[in-house]
C-alpha cells in the first residue's frame, strides 16, 4: 500500500513487517542484586554493553579479545542451553576466572542476537 508523504511528491511505502527484533533485551544482575535490564543492539556482546553501561564487576581488562577472564558472567539456568556452552579458547580462559560454575561464561563471548531476547546474566563476586 502506498501513502502520501506530507509535503512530498513522492509516494512512500511502510516499512515490512519482518519479524526481526531490533532491540533484543539483556538483563545483567549485579552481585550485590542491582538489575541492569538494557534494549541492545543485536551484534554487540554482553561485555560491551556491561562496560557501555557500568555494570560494578565487569573489568574486561582485554577490551573484549578474549585474553583474560575480567568479564566473567554466570549464565542464568534457564538460558544455559540456549547460549550454549563455551569454545575452547574461552574454556581456557576460564581457568583463570574467580569460582567457575558450569554455566560460566565470558561475557565478551556472547554476542547479542534476537534468539537471545531476554538472556539474563549474573556477575560474579569478584572477577580474577
Amino acid at each position: 500500500m502506498l501513502t502520501d508523504a506530507p509535503n512530498c511528491r513522492k509516494k512512500i511505502r511502510p516499512p515490512k513487517e519482518t519479524g526481526i527484533l531490533l532491540m533484543p533485551k539483556l538483563t545483567i544482575v549485579a552481585f550485590d542484586g542491582t538489575r541492569f535490564d538494557l534494549d541492545v543492539d543485536p551484534g554487540s556482546t554482553v561485555m560491551e554493553n556491561a562496560v557501555r553501561n557500568s555494570v560494578p564487576g565487569i573489568e574486561a581488562e582485554c577490551g573484549g579479545a578474549c585474553a583474560c577472564a575480567t568479564c566473567h558472567v554466570y549464565v542464568d539456568e534457564q538460558w544455559s542451553e540456549v547460549v550454549g556452552a563455551p569454545e575452547a579458547m574461552e574454556e581456557d580462559m576460564l581457568d583463570f576466572a574467580f569460582d567457575v560454575r558450569p554455566t560460566s561464561r565470558l561475557s565478551c563471548q556472547i554476542k547479542m542476537k534476537a534468539a537471545y531476547d531476554g538472556l539474563i546474566v549474573h556477575v560474579p563476586e569478584r572477577q580474577a
